[in-house]
C-alpha cells in the first residue's frame, strides 16, 4: 500500500497533468486536512516549469563515496575543534595556574604536544576536504540533496547547540555560587567561541541553501 507521501505526490502529479494550478491543488489538499508542510513537500516534488507533463525534481540520495567524504570531513572538524580547545586550555592553565592543582609540567607538555600533532594532521585535512566538497557542490548543486550531508549537518548543529547550552549553564551555575575565576571564564569563552562559530556557520549554510 502506498504511503501518505506517495499518495500525496501521486495526487499532485495527476492534478498537474490535468492542468490544474498549484494554488487550486494546494487549497484542495489543505481543505482535505493535509498540513501546509506536507502540501509543500508534495507539490515541491515537481518543478514549476512549463512542460506538457509534470517534471520531477531531484530527490535526496545516498552515495557510498559521499558518505566516506562527509564522515571524514565532519570527523576532522570535531577533532580539530576539540584539540584547539584543549590547546587553548593548556595555555590558560599555564598563564593562570591553579594553586590547588599542581599537575606535572611533563603531563601538561604532553597534552599540548598531542593537540599540536592532531591539529597538524586534522585541520589541513578538514580544509582540503571542505574545498573539494564546495567545488563539487558548485559544479553539481543537486549534490546538496545528499542525505548523509544533511543528516551530519543537523547532527553537528544538535551537538553544537547541546555544548553551548551546557557551557552557558556551567557559567551561570558557577556565577551563582560565586566561584568565577579568570581561568574559568576564559575556558567558558573559548568553548563558546569555538562551538558558536561552528554552529553559526552551518546554520547560515543551511539557511542560504533554503533561500537558493
Amino acid at each position: 500500500m502506498a504511503s501518505g507521501t506517495q499518495e500525496l505526490e501521486f495526487f499532485a502529479r495527476e492534478s498537474l497533468q490535468r492542468g490544474l494550478s498549484r494554488q487550486d491543488i494546494e487549497k484542495a489538499l489543505l481543505t482535505a486536512g493535509w498540513s501546509e508542510e506536507q502540501v509543500q513537500s508534495g507539490l515541491g516534488a515537481f518543478a514549476d516549469i512549463p512542460f506538457p507533463v509534470p517534471v520531477p525534481k531531484p530527490r535526496t540520495y545516498l552515495s557510498a563515496r559521499e558518505t566516506f567524504v562527509y564522515l571524514l570531513l565532519f570527523s576532522t572538524l570535531y577533532l580539530s575543534a576539540y584539540h584547539v580547545a584543549s590547546l587553548v586550555f593548556d595555555f590558560i592553565n599555564r598563564a593562570f595556574p591553579d594553586p590547588a592543582m599542581r599537575a606535572s609540567t611533563l603531563l601538561a607538555f604532553d597534552s599540548m604536544r598531542w593537540s599540536i600533532s592532531s591539529l597538524i594532521i586534522a585541520f589541513p585535512t578538514f580544509i582540503l576536504l571542505s574545498r573539494i566538497v564546495n567545488r563539487d557542490l558548485a559544479r553539481h548543486p543537486v549534490k546538496r540533496l545528499s542525505a548523509v550531508r544533511r543528516w551530519l549537518t543537523y547532527l553537528t548543529l544538535f551537538a553544537a547547540a547541546g555544548v553551548l547550552i551546557g557551557d552557558l549553564t556551567t557559567l551561570v551555575y558557577n556565577a551563582l555560587g560565586g566561584e568565577l575565576t579568570v581561568r574559568f571564564v576564559l575556558k567558558v569563552a573559548t568553548v563558546g567561541l569555538i562551538v558558536g562559530t561552528i554552529f553559526g556557520y552551518y546554520l547560515w549554510d543551511l539557511r542560504r541553501e533554503e533561500r537558493e
